[in-house]
């Protein structure tokens, strides 16, 4: 079945058991941010903060970070 797009949502995670999942969607983001900092975006692990964080975090949240990493005033510590 080439061609056919497979949706699904993050499992759930018991370090986030509220309802709203929004530290879950920052955390996902951040782990995101420095395993990529870390390994590279190669990484296979990175990814699966990948796909949390775009599947939890509204897209306008997502871009406003990006423009922040990119400017240098996300407020991430990450290695160099």
């Amino acid at each position: 079945m080439s061609g056919v797009l497979q949706i699904s949502t993050e499992k759930f995670d018991a370090r986030f058991p509220n309802v709203n999942q929004t530290k879950r969607c920052w955390q996902n983001y951040f782990d995101y941010t420095k395993c990529v900092a870390a390994k590279g975006e190669d990484y296979a692990p990175c990814k699966q903060f990948l796909k949390a964080y775009t599947t939890l975090c509204p897209n306008e949240w997502i871009e406003r970070w990006d423009a922040q990493k990119d400017d240098g005033t996300l407020p991430i510590i990450t290695s160099s």
